[in-house]
């Protein structure tokens, strides 16, 4: 089948850089988002997120007249739903947290409006078994005059198929065309159109399996990142009681020839690494140990990091007896959720950050090269540059390892380093 348009629901990290690859093959691109504010600047050719490469693509395909946003889904020969996945606070402190659908619900409702026979219809939100399957039950609720995969398998009227993307912000526009393709159609000719329609732009392999494994096959790359994470957030904290260099240590370890420890942190941040585990533990509850304990050790490592704060700023005012605690300004370097871009969700360093803010009674500086203005909930926070939080702050924490701070001079001041990026 041809594939001469295409509307993506969705158009943030993964769903514009999606929408921009298409269009860029000269397919007719329709966007759509809830946000008014990322339909204008779409519109005007500019981008609302920070991806390098993207801003350029976005423009060109702008004005060429191959991508245009809009509020509601138009007519297309393909869907493609990359909206969020979170998860539903929980209620209590020993409960896990449920998947949050209701994004994907709302999307395939406003698509179903639009459904022709033919059409192809692929979630790329990251979601827990069986999402895809509640997917296309919502699209057949709402058109009955259709038929779908659940009921009517390779006859049905509409292809529907997982496919879940795979890439690292900073890299989207590389990574989207040379990364391998996990393709999970809910029928052979579901994984067969996908397939075709991801061709248009994909370099790497599509490789073809069930709507059910495909979903569980994100979950568990990011679920293994997380387990080997932990391992080295936990190690960290062991370390430090015993006066080790953590980074030191690990950087020996892994010289054997076997051994390959990931780097700790703060914690662990972003849409995937830190939701999706729960994903599985949510589903298998008796089941999902190790996954569990590694999502509580990296969901701790925040509070561990404001221990070290709160003793950096006991040692201070021992050390410096005419002050007070509301007079020590804390510089907070980095609130994103990884280094080089501008995405807050899920960040330990901003909920630090926050932490700080809501108990501290002196001045909290934020510097984050990659945003222009602090969210709501760091309202009570200073947005400065490097060199001003060098100059004013008595401690400064390392929360992010952007590389506007590994050539930093933070003589004096006294620093915890979360991510050993500083060596004096």
């Amino acid at each position: 089948m041809s594939f001469n348009t295409i509307c993506v629901v969705g158009l943030g990290y993964i769903g514009l850089p999606t929408a921009a690859m298409f269009a860029s093959k000269e397919k007719h691109v329709t966007g759509v988002d809830i946000s008014q504010h990322a339909v204008e600047t779409i519109n005007a050719g500019q981008i609302h997120i920070v991806e390098p490469g993207l801003d350029v693509m976005v423009k060109k395909a702008v004005d060429n007249g191959f991508l245009r946003a809009t509020t509601t889904p138009e007519p297309a020969d393909a869907f493609l739903i990359a909206v969020p996945t979170p998860f539903l606070p929980a209620n209590t402190q020993d409960s896990i947290p449920e998947p949050d659908l209701s994004y994907i619900e709302s999307a395939a409702k406003s698509i179903a409006k639009v459904l022709k026979k033919g059409d192809l219809v692929i979630l790329e939100s990251t979601s827990p078994v069986g999402a895809t399957e509640q997917m296309s039950k919502w699209l057949a609720e709402e058109r009955s005059d259709l038929t779908f995969p659940q009921t009517h398998g390779e006859e049905s009227d509409i292809r529907v198929a997982h496919c879940p993307e795979r890439v690292l912000p900073g890299h989207v526009i590389r990574e989207l065309v040379e990364n391998d393709r996990i393709v999970g159609g809910m029928t052979e000719q579901s994984s067969a159109a996908a397939t075709q329609l991801y061709n248009i732009f994909v370099k790497g392999d599509c490789i073809i399996t069930n709507a059910r494994t495909a979903e569980m096959a994100k979950l568990t790359e990011n679920a293994s990142r997380d387990v080997n994470i932990a391992f080295a957030n936990e190690l960290s904290v062991i370390c430090d009681k015993s006066g080790i260099d953590v980074w030191e240590l690990i950087g020996l370890a892994n010289r054997h020839p076997r051994v390959n420890i990931l780097q700790p942190g703060p914690g662990v941040g972003g849409h995937c690494i830190a939701v999706d585990p729960w994903f599985i533990v949510s589903q298998a509850k008796d089941d999902a140990k190790l996954i569990k304990v590694a999502r509580e050790v990296n969901d701790q490592k925040p509070s561990w990091v404001i221990k070290k704060i709160k003793a950096a700023i006991s040692d201070y005012l021992v050390s410096f007896p005419g002050k007070n605690a509301s007079q020590i300004k804390i510089g907070c370097f980095g609130v994103a959720f990884k280094a080089d871009i501008d995405d807050l969700r899920e960040s330990p360093a901003m909920a630090i950050a926050e932490t700080i803010s809501e108990w501290h009674l002196g001045e909290v500086l934020v510097v984050e090269p990659n945003i222009k203005t602090l969210p709501e909930s760091l309202n009570k926070c200073k947005l400065v540059t490097h060199d001003f939080a060098i100059i004013q702050a008595d401690i400064a924490v390392i929360l992010v390892n952007h590389k506007e701070f590994y050539e930093l001079d933070f003589g004096n001041i006294k620093l915890i380093d979360t991510r050993g990026i500083y060596k004096k």
